[in-house]
């Protein structure tokens, strides 16, 4: 039994850390993960959409924490009590995702790793027979190296995760794992390698007028989109700044685009007010989203290949060359 549960020890605390790590450097791809299962169509829970961002915090903090608990061995029995609590509520969220095809993505490991609905409900089916071994065996769960450092190793990594998760709202994931990450090109993340499903399958934009220009984009050397999913609960104070980068911007030779989900007449409205030189596309919003987790933030491409990510807030350090 005691090897058992030293065993299930690590598995378990390795699994949590890391799920809770690939998460927590871009909670707000978990938000939209809620959101979507709080929607309509899946669990019908509309009234939590407002409150995915908090609770995907709360979530991955939850995660995260616990994993690094059971590690260093602090508080052993209330850790393996509420690992089973939290396993009990991923475990039906993946079974209801597999079982209905709700959504096909649970997002268990972030952008990390790509699971199927059923091999991560099976996942967690594994999990929670450790876990169930963890609760049985919880006395042998002991502290690593002295009872002081399991306590102040939990609490300054919760510190430490909780400035990550604060740092990562107001800038950008400090760690990219989606196909439009720095270096990526977009061109080469949209094919087909054998039967290989492409990584990016939604990029697709066009003019007010419908023309399509999604081409003409990705073939420009010098090309700077302005990215704002929704116009209407977009940060407007951003766009004072990205006037004056866009104006470099085109002093420099680049070609400039907003990209969003909304409608043309709301960008007009917002580019008069704040003076912008560039014209709108339209996109579909969750390929926006994926895009860059600031709204609004900019990206820079050369021959779609991404150059460079900012949030709104961090516009004044790009450097046109």
């Amino acid at each position: 039994m005691k090897l058992l549960v030293h065993l299930s020890r690590l598995i378990v605390s390795i699994t949590f850390i890391f799920s809770g790590f690939v998460k927590l450097v871009d909670p707000l791809g978990s938000a939209y993960k809620f959101e979507e299962y709080f929607g309509a169509d899946v669990l019908n829970l509309e009234f939590l959409i407002p409150y995915a961002l908090p609770f995907s915090i709360a979530l991955i903090l939850a995660e995260i924490i616990l994993g690094v608990m059971l590690l260093v061995g602090y508080l052993p029995k209330l850790t393996v009590w509420s690992l089973l609590l939290l396993i009990g509520v991923f475990l039906f969220l993946t079974w209801y995702s597999a079982y209905y095809n709700k959504v096909t993505d649970c997002g268990c490991f972030g952008d990390a790793v790509k699971l199927s609905s059923w091999g991560t409900f099976y996942k967690n089916i594994v999990l929670v027979v450790f876990i169930l071994i963890l609760v049985k065996g919880y006395k042998h769960i002991t502290p690593l190296f002295s009872p002081v450092f399991a306590k102040w190793s939990t609490f300054l990594s919760f510190l430490v995760f909780f400035y990550i998760v604060y740092y990562v709202l107001i800038h950008l994931p400090i760690i990219d794992f989606r196909p439009y990450a720095i270096s990526k090109n977009i061109p080469a993340e949209m094919e087909y390698v054998g039967t290989k499903e492409p990584a990016i399958h939604d990029f697709f934009l066009e003019s007010s007028e419908g023309e399509e220009l999604t081409y003409e984009v990705l073939e420009a050397e010098k090309m700077l989109l302005v990215i704002a999913y929704n116009l209407e609960i977009s940060d407007k104070e951003g766009f004072k700044a990205i006037k004056q980068a866009t104006d470099k911007a085109l002093e420099n030779g680049y070609k400039v685009y907003a990209l969003s989900a909304s409608m043309n007449e709301d960008f007009l409205k917002l580019k008069e007010t704040y003076k912008l030189n560039f014209e709108m596309l339209f996109g579909d919003e969750t390929m926006l989203k994926t895009i860059i987790r600031s709204n609004p933030g900019v990206i820079t491409l050369n021959k779609g290949t991404v150059t460079g990510k900012w949030s709104w807030v961090d516009v004044d350090t790009i450097e046109f060359n």
